[in-house]
This record gives structure tokens, C-alpha cells and sequence, in this order.
């Protein structure tokens, strides 16, 4: 009896194992039969399915890779992080100097208003006179 469920528990392991492998695997890098062949393979023939793809189908010198973090753990080791606070560097620097410009642009607008508007009121006082 005891025989009997260690064997249903080996072939359930062996079963689920290649056909996460299976799932897993790129389809490209399947050799043997296609990807979504394998599946049904694996489903239809569980126990000989498996050891099928785990002899002949699998691809030959892989392993599950553990996933790999997308990006550094420090910002200063990303060099998008870097490249992107560069730019923003870069385009902070040029919105202050367009708005010193405008500023100055201003300023002289209010300078000549201010000039014209003197320059009216005189000529306009002197001819009432």
C-alpha cells in the first residue's frame, strides 16, 4: 500500500515538473515537436510524456534561471537612472534660463511702457497748455 502512494506521488511530481518545464520553456527553444505539441503530449501521456521531454524535448544545456532583478539595487548603478537625471538636469537648466530671459523680456517691455507712457503724458500736457 505504502508502495503504491509513493508511486502515484513520483509520477504526480514527475507530471507536474515537466509540464511547468514545458510551460515554461520558450517556444523556440523546444526541440523535438512544437511547443503547444508538447502540452498536449504531456497531457495525454503524463508519466511518458514527461520523461519525453525531459529526454528529447527539452533544450539541451538550460536550466531554470532564477529571475534576475529588472534593475539595479542602486540608483546611481542604473545608467537609465543616470541618463534620465542628466536629462532632467539639462531641462530644468534651460526652463531657468527662458524664464531669466523672459523676465529680462518683460522688464524692458515695462521699461519702454513706462518710457512711452511718460513721453505722452508730457506731449499731451504741453499741448492742453
Amino acid at each position: 500500500m505504502l508502495f503504491r502512494v509513493a508511486l502515484a506521488v513520483a509520477v504526480l511530481v514527475i507530471f507536474v515538473y515537466g509540464l511547468v518545464d514545458v510551460i515554461r520553456t520558450e517556444g523556440r527553444l523546444t526541440r523535438g515537436i512544437s511547443k503547444p505539441a508538447w502540452i498536449i503530449v504531456m497531457i495525454i501521456l503524463p508519466v511518458l510524456g514527461a520523461i519525453l521531454w525531459l529526454l528529447i524535448g527539452r533544450p539541451r544545456g538550460t536550466r531554470p534561471q532564477p529571475q534576475a532583478f529588472a534593475h539595479p539595487t542602486a540608483p546611481d548603478d542604473d545608467p537609465d537612472f543616470l541618463r534620465n537625471l542628466e536629462a532632467r538636469r539639462r531641462n530644468q537648466a534651460e526652463a531657468e534660463r527662458l524664464r531669466k530671459l523672459k523676465d529680462e523680456l518683460d522688464a524692458k517691455a515695462r521699461e519702454n511702457n513706462g518710457k512711452g507712457q511718460r513721453g505722452t503724458d508730457e506731449h499731451d500736457t504741453d499741448g492742453l497748455k
